[in-house]
């Protein structure tokens, strides 16, 4: 007997010749369930009221200040963002459920599918490296072309936590466009949050030297795409490090808000971000495993989606792993 998830609608089955039905209606799902882990929605609710308090923080601003702001609300978002499922449940549904075509055995059907879910899922990996590369892009050039002036303004009082709640809204948006397999949708959301990324970072002209700037991305940029292979051929299962690198990062995240309202040191700080290079070049190995199993279950109509939330996990990955070796390594002006 066949089972649906709640919500969903199962249409009548269209009677074929040989006794085989097709089923090629659409089915309504429910899209919470899909990209999301259990017990994720308490986590997103944790990390907005994280970045809600940094925000409100007492004092008066100055650059650092916001660089530091600039590191819990992309930790948080990467938090918000990091719970989307690779035995997604629906993915498997839309595989298994095409349907069998009057005059095709079960056998060729079946090997016809893989085939497709194969070429799917090299795509799925290949566009969410793409994308990703894509909004990095993007970033640059809107950290260039904002004024430093204009990217102070956000972080003033209540217009920073405004800032962020934005953020936190695209992200979590970007999520339920690719639930509803909306990819257009979903790649938009994901350059919008991109470009302010880019006008935030247009701060950091002000607080780190350009060549130091550069050479860390650079940097950076090698240590994201060793891990991120690791993460692609290791048959090695990752799920328990992933884990432990999100519970790390919730960890960073409180430690950080407490840091910066009590004690105020900048040695808990330089540990922080030692601690959080590791966290996000676990989460790298990690998620690249992770879009790697979720592609194995992607279907054609579905590579869109699956790459965008695919691409918005790495691109997180990179950003606060940037802004972690900058805090380390950057030479201030």
């Amino acid at each position: 007997m066949e089972t649906y998830r709640p919500g969903e609608q199962k249409k009548k089955p269209v009677p074929q010749s040989g006794g085989a039905y097709l089923y090629n209606d659409s089915v309504v799902y429910n899209p919470t369930g899909y990209f999301s882990a259990p017990g994720v929605e308490a986590n997103n609710a944790g990390s907005a009221q994280a970045d809600q308090t940094r925000a409100m923080a007492p004092g008066g601003f100055e650059a650092d200040d916001a660089f530091n702001n600039m590191q819990t609300a992309f930790g948080a978002a990467s938090g918000v963002n990091n719970g989307f499922d690779a035995n997604d449940p629906f993915a498997q549904y839309m595989n298994m459920n095409q349907g069998f075509e009057a005059g095709v055995t079960p056998a060729k059907q079946l090997t016809g599918i893989r085939h497709l879910s194969a070429i799917a899922g090299e795509e799925v990996v290949a566009k969410s490296f793409i994308f990703m590369f894509a909004a990095l892009i993007i970033t640059t050039v809107a950290a260039l072309t904002t004024s430093p002036a204009t990217a102070m303004f956000f972080f003033r009082g209540y217009n920073y936590w405004m800032f962020v709640a934005v953020e936190l809204a695209i992200v979590m948006g970007a999520n339920w466009a690719a639930a509803k397999n909306k990819g257009i949708l979903a790649g938009v959301l994901f350059a919008a949050y991109s470009y302010m990324t880019g006008v935030l970072f247009s701060i950091l002209f002000m607080v780190f030297q350009l060549s130091s700037i550069v050479s860390i991305f650079g940097g950076c940029a090698v240590m994201f795409g060793a891990f991120a292979i690791f993460g692609l051929v290791t048959k090695r299962d990752l799920t328990s490090a992933g884990s432990l690198c999100m519970m790390a990062l919730f960890g960073i995240i409180i430690v950080s808000i407490f840091n910066s309202i009590f004690i105020k040191s900048s040695g808990l700080d330089y540990v922080v971000s030692a601690i959080g290079v590791l966290v996000f070049v676990g989460l790298t190995a990690y998620d690249a495993q992770k879009i790697k199993k979720l592609a194995e279950t992607a279907t054609p109509q579905s590579v869109m989606s699956v790459s965008m939330i695919g691409a918005l996990e790495l691109y997180l990955d990179f950003i606060n792993l940037f802004l972690r070796l900058l805090r380390l390594f950057g030479k201030r002006k």
